[in-house]
């Protein structure tokens, strides 16, 4: 699954997507945020395929009634497992109807091993953005006639890099290719189109090493370079190359 990830700066986006954040838009890099904070991040919806906008990770769907039911529901949704997509109620309209990059460049995963979760940060070997598959929604609370967009991470079954390190559940975000960023857009995307998408990303493409315990550190903030910088485990040694998997 895909709780956590790490964000380049505007600039960056920018030139790497070719789109624009909207005007009144104020972002900053982010060296690692959590869903379960519910934060506004850099998303390119196909509505408007040359902005960026901030939308909420947290898929709320239109047709729920109240926001006691959206608060519950949204803790649920920052995933969304490809191989369901078009068929569960939370993620069908806006599969259809809604999608979007997730822009990104690197997230982070928990490997179990000796009955220990030991943390490791994911990116790609030339280190440049990428973009996840995404899908969102506008929900408008009808109490208060607040509109909010919102979005989820789609997942797919994990390539054998991340079997090794998301070893419990064996799943990772769907990374797309640069080329097939366009076509996740289109609105004449199918189901069947959408499913050649959801392939897992090329292990020999990425890259992925141990960092330590800060991202869960309390009291802590996890959001500084530090959080992705490599840290040594000496009980993986003789297992693995925990530095540098590929």
């Amino acid at each position: 699954m895909c709780y956590r990830y790490s964000v380049p700066g505007p600039k960056e986006l920018e030139q790497a997507f070719q789109a624009e954040f909207e005007q009144n838009e104020t972002f900053s890099k982010r060296y690692h945020v959590s869903g379960f904070d519910l934060p506004l991040l850099p998303v390119i919806t196909n509505d408007e395929p040359k902005k960026i906008q901030l939308l909420t990770w947290g898929l709320i769907p239109f047709w729920v009634k109240n926001k006691t039911n959206a608060e519950e529901l949204r803790l649920k949704t920052m995933n969304a497992r490809s191989e369901t997509l078009y068929e569960k109620p939370a993620f069908r309209s806006a599969a259809e109807q809604h999608r979007c990059l997730v822009l990104a460049d690197g997230f982070f995963e928990w490997r179990e091993y000796n009955g220990k979760n030991y943390p490791y940060y994911i990116r790609l070997k030339n280190h440049k953005p990428f973009a996840f598959a995404g899908v969102w929604d506008k929900w408008t609370n009808l109490e208060t006639q607040e509109t909010l967009q919102t979005y989820s991470v789609v997942t797919t079954k994990a390539n054998p890099l991340m079997e090794k390190i998301h070893n419990k559940k064996k799943r990772m975000p769907v990374i797309l290719h640069k080329n097939d960023e366009t076509a996740w857009l289109q609105d004449a995307t199918t189901a069947a189109l959408a499913a050649s998408l959801f392939q897992p990303y090329p292990q020999d493409e990425m890259e992925a090493f141990t960092i330590s315990r800060l991202i869960t550190t309390k009291n802590k903030n996890p959001d500084v370079p530090e959080v992705i910088t490599p840290y040594r485990y000496p009980e993986l040694t003789e297992h693995s190359s925990q530095r540098s998997l590929v």
